[in-house]
């Protein structure tokens, strides 16, 4: 019988389709620095039988830049993160997608953007687009030195209930994570 189980999840778990961080856009303005990205990925399976079946996923998008250094390693100057709240309401077999600066808390959501989607496609499409993030504040990133841009996305496994928690580790059925390098001289608008 558990022989059986096992198997079964072991076939539900898809290969995912190709995961990638598309035309990234760094902008350098007045108000500040802003980041612009479309990213591609797949659901893993499980992660979207847990959704169905009422368990909340939390997705952590995070952008650091580095300033490059010729004699020493490179200098981080900022970090950003973005937290979402992926989750499906049975009753109303609606999707709802909630996005925070700071983490999610056992006790309530906090202070958040939540969006209601019809459709797990549309609520997908909503966490693939990053349309002017703003990363860092103005006055932080010098116009005259060049910088490096790390985007990087996962799937927030420590979110998840304790027995799930345990079953998830090591599973290549829970896995998602994207990341992108890329140069940027603000001088250059590059």
């Amino acid at each position: 019988m558990f022989l059986g189980l096992w198997l079964g999840l072991c076939l539900q778990a898809r290969a995912a389709g190709p995961s990638e961080i598309s035309d990234m856009r760094l902008e350098h303005a007045d108000e500040g620095f802003f980041l612009s990205a479309s990213l591609r990925f797949d659901l893993p399976t499980l992660a979207e039988d847990a959704l169905q079946k009422g368990i909340p996923m939390y997705f952590i998008t995070e952008a650091e830049v580095l300033r490059e250094r010729w004699y020493w390693y490179d200098q981080q100057v900022v970090k950003a993160t973005r937290h979402m709240r992926l989750s499906f309401q049975p009753l109303t077999r609606r999707w709802r997608l909630n996005v925070s600066p700071t983490p999610f808390e056992g006790n309530g959501l906090g202070v958040v953007l939540g969006q209601n989607f019809d459709q797990l496609a549309d609520a997908l499409a909503a966490m693939q687009r990053i349309a002017r993030w703003k990363i860092a504040e103005p006055g932080i990133i010098d116009p005259r030195a060049r910088y490096q841009v790390q985007l990087r996305l996962w799937l927030d496994l420590s979110q998840l209930p304790r027995p799930l928690q345990i079953g998830a580790m090591g599973r290549s059925g829970w896995n998602l994570s994207l990341e992108r390098s890329q140069r940027f001289a603000p001088e250059s608008g590059r």
